[in-house]
């Protein structure tokens, strides 16, 4: 019998507030669009601040919440956040027979931490050192405009760090550094943790695993200073730690401070990133390995699902929220399930495939966390889509 994976993953896990249906390009919304970078304002696919969206607007939040939505509650409240929701997402594809996952983080002593504990609960994922603590549970309102960008959707994100402020790196215990596998998720909204990520990458290297970073949008460093690359821990050393590093397009611009993705593309390489994916929305994503731990792989494209663009077209229901966060979960289950079956090299680009149709079928619901009735039940889902996808790509 194969040894069982042992997934630790620490970042981003908060409560997504759901709101559908905002066009972005209406009157209502223009007051509160951003003029420039950092200013506090909203854009598309971007985050903000709460607390400086409010200095932008000059109003209370409650107050421009409900200009923007003309009163009504939000559509949904749901598990939110690049780490828990890939994680999540991770456990149900893989199962607990062959992979454990463990997450670890703070919420909040106020009726959504509740929920929000009482939901975790409810998933396959192990709350290894989750807690209560007295200050906010980390929210985002995310509005949703399912129209925007020729019926592709896209959202943008009202963000209150809270709790996930507390949270630091002598936090971690030896279990985490111990696991086959370390995730560290959205950690720009965790800050202690993203701060201190090239000496947590180097004691987890140091001590066997594997490594993970998936990003998510840095708006703590977009605000201090716009014309800077943001840093991903104390330096740029520690990409040479990271074995696989998911970003999107807007994310690996800001972080290598260049213009084009194919220039980002090289940056990375340059600071010795074993593998790299780069998603981009409903466009072709980047992927790039240098065979230390996927099979080697020149710096190429791969498209996104055809399926999933043709049927979200008369689709009704969904949103794009939590779809980067369910591709990065799909990459990790395949990578668990190719090591579990003793490749030493994994595919990338089977590893890119889960993570391809696993943000796609994110489309087909609200927020980024499918709650299953029954275990297995979203892999089943997700499978057609997988087998349509590597014919697509002749694989």
């Amino acid at each position: 019998m194969q040894k069982k994976i042992i997934v630790s993953g620490v970042g981003c896990c908060l409560v997504d507030l759901l709101y559908n249906r905002i066009d972005f390009n209406s009157d209502i919304m223009r007051p509160y669009l951003s003029a420039r970078r950092g200013d506090g304002g909203l854009t598309p696919g971007k985050l903000v601040f709460q607390e400086e969206f409010e200095k932008f607007c000059g109003k209370p939040f409650s107050v421009i919440l409900n200009s923007i939505t003309g009163g009504r509650d939000y559509d949904k409240i749901n598990i939110g956040g690049p780490s828990i929701v890939s994680l999540i997402h991770l456990a149900q594809l893989t199962g607990k027979d062959k992979c454990e996952v463990r997450f670890y983080g703070r919420g909040g002593k106020d009726e959504i931490g509740e929920y929000l504990l009482s939901s975790l609960k409810k998933t396959p994922v192990i709350l290894k050192d989750y807690k209560l603590i007295g200050n906010r549970t980390p929210s985002t309102v995310v509005l949703s405009d399912p129209e925007y960008d020729n019926g592709h959707g896209e959202r943008m994100f009202i963000n209150s760090i809270g709790a996930a402020w507390d949270y630091r790196p002598d936090d971690l215990d030896d279990d985490f550094f111990q696991s086959d596998i370390v995730v560290f998720g959205g950690t720009a909204l965790v800050p202690q943790i993203h701060d201190n990520m090239n000496t947590l990458l180097k004691k987890a290297k140091s001590a066997g695993c594997i490594t993970v970073v998936n990003t998510v949008f840095d708006f703590r460093n977009e605000k201090s200073d716009p014309s800077k690359k943001w840093p991903l821990g104390e330096s740029d050393e520690s990409y040479s730690q990271i074995d696989i590093l998911i970003t999107d397009r807007e994310e690996a611009l800001r972080l290598s401070r260049e213009y084009d993705i194919r220039s980002a593309a090289s940056f990375f390489v340059d600071m010795k990133v074993s593998s790299l994916i780069v998603t981009n929305g409903s466009k072709n994503l980047m992927v790039y390995s240098d065979g230390r731990f996927f099979n080697s792989e020149e710096l190429t494209e791969m498209p996104v699902s055809e399926r999933v663009i043709r049927e979200m077209k008369d689709y009704q229901g969904g949103d794009t929220t939590g779809c980067g966060d369910n591709f990065a979960g799909g990459v990790i289950a395949s990578i668990v399930d190719q090591r579990y079956r003793g490749l030493r090299f994994p595919d990338l680009k089977e590893a890119c495939s889960w993570g391809v149709v696993s943000g796609g079928f994110a489309c087909f619901y609200m927020g980024g966390t499918w709650f299953e009735e029954r275990p297995g039940e979203k892999l089943e889902k997700i499978v057609p889509y997988y087998e349509s996808y590597r014919e697509q790509i002749g694989r």
